[in-house]
């Protein structure tokens, strides 16, 4: 019985054996590849063709329900007037509305739950597909009831995006190669195949915080709002390993 187990025993390590040489000659052939890794960034300067503005119409009464309508008037006023304008009705919509209780405060300077006045504040975000509208289109909606601008951005369309990304990675990934070449020619090596490629990106809109509290233009005044348009970079990364023999 003792042989008989030696024999099981020693044939149990043979086995274990043979199934380890066969994992270790079957790891990929491409774990023995030599790399070399190098990033790139691409940029493109273009003129932005879409802004966004956010206007807000803010009233103020003792009444919440007064200043809900008066405020429900002015921002009816604003967008008819952004309508017959000629921006479409999609580029328009609701970006906000709050009611916010303004309480009082005591001798001492501290708030108190009594309330003083309620303050509406409803907010509009337009997109305009012309940016050389957008000063108009911001003493448009002034002159018929807006009293803030809380933002305002000259950017680009998703088509626009997309066509100078492609554009960006493009660059990024020819800065790339020439990178990959110069070393390898350095270590005497040559480039032969691309192993991995991770595509990055980003894009950073121009924006302009005019900080406009309380725009009412002045009566009679006839001077438009200057908006300088500029430019906009669109950047692309990519990170690339390449095989070299």
């Amino acid at each position: 019985m003792r042989g008989k187990a030696a024999l099981l025993g020693i044939a149990l390590m043979v086995l274990c054996a043979a199934v380890i040489g066969n994992v270790t000659a079957q790891l990929p052939e491409e774990s023995r590849d030599k790399l070399i890794h190098v990033s790139g960034t691409g940029k493109v300067t273009t003129t932005p063709d879409e802004a966004v503005v956010v206007f807000a119409v803010e009233t103020e009464n003792t009444d919440v329900k007064t200043a809900q309508q008066q405020n429900a008037e002015r921002m009816d006023a604003v967008v008819n007037a952004l309508k017959r304008a000629g921006i479409p009705e999609k580029d328009i919509r609701t970006a906000g509305y709050n009611i916010i209780p303004v309480t009082e405060s005591d001798s001492r300077g501290l708030t108190t739950s009594k309330v003083k006045y309620y303050r509406v504040v409803n907010s509009l975000e337009v997109t305009l597909n012309d940016v050389n509208r957008a000063g108009e289109i911001v003493d448009l909606a002034v002159e018929n009831g807006a009293n803030k601008v809380n933002r305002f951005s000259f950017t680009l369309s998703d088509a626009k995006q997309q066509q100078f990304r492609s554009q960006a990675l493009t660059a990024a990934v020819a800065q790339a190669r020439g990178d990959a070449d110069a070393v390898a020619a350095a270590i005497g090596k040559t480039i032969v195949d691309v192993k991995e490629v991770n595509v990055g990106g980003s894009y950073v809109p121009m924006v302009y915080d005019t900080r406009y509290n309380m725009m009412e233009k002045a009566a009679g005044s006839a001077v438009a709002t200057p908006l300088e348009v500029g430019e906009i970079d669109v950047t692309a990364t990519v990170s690339i390993s390449y095989i070299i023999s």
